[in-house]
């Protein structure tokens, strides 16, 4: 098998992956997953694709990341391992798409307006 990459992205987070056959090493900006994403919680969001298909020690994964939080990049990951795991076979699909990890969250924030301290809250209101 030769390198499948795909690219994942979430808020501010761009995630672009290489899949590789292997034993189910996780890299992450040249650092192990565990160093890059101390928090469990977040090891098991990346993790999920993987999980959900059983094939969880079968491939080596490299993560190029930028931009965005901690959060948005560990779900930018799990999207760009979704849609690797399609391009690598296409049965995966539809276990995937039953658990979301193939539709993008384009919830972005909102900008701020003018005039206002942010994008919905308002100076307080002086009737005279």
């Amino acid at each position: 098998m030769e390198v499948i990459n795909a690219i994942g992205r979430r808020k501010e987070a761009i995630a672009r992956i290489y899949v590789s056959e292997g034993k189910g090493q996780i890299t992450v900006n040249k650092r192990d997953l565990a160093q890059y994403f101390p928090t469990p919680t977040l090891q098991y969001i990346v993790k999920q694709p993987l999980n959900t298909i059983n094939v969880a020690g079968e491939y080596d994964i490299k993560v190029t990341l930028t931009g965005g939080g901690i959060k948005g990049q560990a779900e930018a990951t799990r999207l760009a391992i979704a849609r690797a795991l399609v391009k690598i076979n296409e049965e995966n699909k539809p276990a995937l798409r039953a658990e979301g990890f193939l539709t993008r969250d384009s919830r972005v924030v909102e900008r701020k307006k003018p005039g206002q301290p942010k994008a919905r809250k308002q100076f307080q209101f002086s009737k005279r």
